[in-house]
């Protein structure tokens, strides 16, 4: 059999090619690091995380949550990866970054069944079946060979932003507390105050601070999934503070009280050395970030190991393009797998690529085609990306909104709603013939 090629090896390329290894599919994985790379990433590792170390919720009450529960339950690389490498974060799945990537990085060398090419990928192959998951960063040469070989799938544009990296040594515990929100869970974050005087200087200055030349940027264009701080900053004086700044169930120990604003730090390593200023993903320029954030009283002298960037994303307009099982609808030889298909987020691309594998497989061996319904969050998620009737496609996180509604009226409210809607998911995953 000759082997599947994949190209790139991010979450959603290196979780398609474990996928199709398992099932005894060989596989031939391309992967243009460590000879390129693009301005996000710094690690020549597979599935490097570039925005955040967090996975997001790890609670069936939550969307992702249940994605993360199903994928678990195919087996997915990428979760017993990130559950080998956790770092506590509450009800939050984060991983030791570096380490979760060198350990996908060496269950993916070590396949019999995968073999490793390196080198940009610039053309897409003439014959043999194809899974792109070259993600939202594709270099400018494979993006070109895909615009040209499908002229009329649109490309859109969007706009991505890593947050800054500060040392825990140089946080100063006098001004910050260890908590979580509502003191569920462990208290895993580091908690900055900030009283009204210092919010308010801090936030004049951040709305107004320089910025670094993004060629081609502009607010309208910026994904709301993962906006720039500064953006935020200037649609309103209090936008932050119902934002990444809520203060909302959390006491500084110090007062007893509620602060004006809280900025919160999140573990991002296992050491507990570096920490990550969640929700300051930032397109400003590297001198302004350490001016701006150091205004933060518990960051006045905090040490930088990495300023927030901003990079370009491009995603397929997928409805019309892509069938359920992110297979091109013209030529089905060729799939594409992660954000590149207009989902959003880690756990989405793994989705994404985990389907595509198992879909692939089963008509290499010829099985029915895998029966993900939009009960299961994975079968949402591919019927989203897929549905022609959506007008005004935009990149989309998994959401219960796009899963069948729960048809009766739950007295415990929206958690038990929930709680009964990811029930009923796993039970129709577990009622498929998926797994082979």
């Amino acid at each position: 059999m000759e082997p599947v090629i994949v190209v790139g090896a991010g979450l959603a390329g290196c979780e398609a090619a474990w996928q199709l290894a398992r099932r005894g599919i060989p596989v031939e994985l391309r992967e243009m690091k460590p000879a390129k790379s693009t301005p996000a990433h710094h690690s020549p590792d597979f599935a490097e995380l570039v925005c955040s170390n967090s996975l997001r919720s790890d609670q069936l009450e939550n969307a992702v949550g249940l994605l993360k529960e199903e994928l678990r339950r195919l087996d997915s690389l990428i979760l017993s990866c990130a559950d080998a490498h956790r770092v506590e974060a509450g009800g939050a799945l984060a991983v030791d970054r570096e380490a979760f990537s060198a350990a996908v990085t060496e269950r993916i060398r070590s396949h019999p069944l995968i073999t490793v090419t390196e080198g940009e990928v610039t053309r897409i192959p003439d014959t043999g079946e194809v899974i792109i998951a070259a993600g939202p960063l594709a270099s400018e040469a494979l993006t070109e060979a895909v615009r040209s070989r499908y002229p009329d799938s649109a490309y859109l544009n969007f706009f991505d932003a890593a947050a800054p990296l500060v040392s825990f040594e140089s946080v100063d515990l006098e001004h910050a507390w260890f908590a979580s929100r509502y003191d569920k869970g462990s208290a895993d974050y580091i908690n900055c105050a900030m009283s009204r005087e210092e919010y308010l200087a801090f936030w004049q200055e951040l709305r107004t601070a320089q910025e670094a030349e993004v060629h081609g940027f502009e607010d309208r264009s910026v994904f709301e999934g993962c906006m720039p701080v500064e953006v935020m900053a200037r649609r309103g004086e209090d936008t932050l503070r119902y934002g990444p700044l809520k203060p909302k169930g959390l006491r500084d120990p110090k007062t007893g009280k509620e602060p004006y604003a809280v900025v919160q730090l999140r573990r991002d390593n296992a050491q507990g050395s570096v920490y990550n200023i969640v929700g300051f993903q930032t397109h400003l320029k590297w001198p302004e970030q350490k001016r701006v954030f150091s205004m933060i009283p518990a960051l006045a002298h905090a040490e930088f190991l990495r300023y927030g960037v901003m990079h370009r994303n491009t995603y397929l307009r997928s409805p019309g393009f892509l069938d359920r099982y992110y297979r091109v609808k013209e030529e089905p030889r060729i799939m594409f797998a992660g954000q590149i298909t207009g989902v959003e987020g880690y756990v989405e691309s793994t989705a994404s690529g985990a389907l595509c594998a198992i879909e692939l497989s089963r008509r290499l061996q010829g099985k029915p085609p895998a029966d993900f319904p939009r009960e299961t969050a994975i079968g949402a998620l591919a019927l989203y990306i897929s549905n022609e009737s959506v007008s005004d496609f935009q990149p989309m996180n998994v959401n219960f909104g796009i899963m069948p509604l729960w048809p009766e009226r739950v007295r415990g409210g929206k958690r038990e709603k929930n709680g009964l809607i990811a029930r009923r998911a796993l039970e129709a995953l577990a009622s498929r013939d998926v797994q082979s």
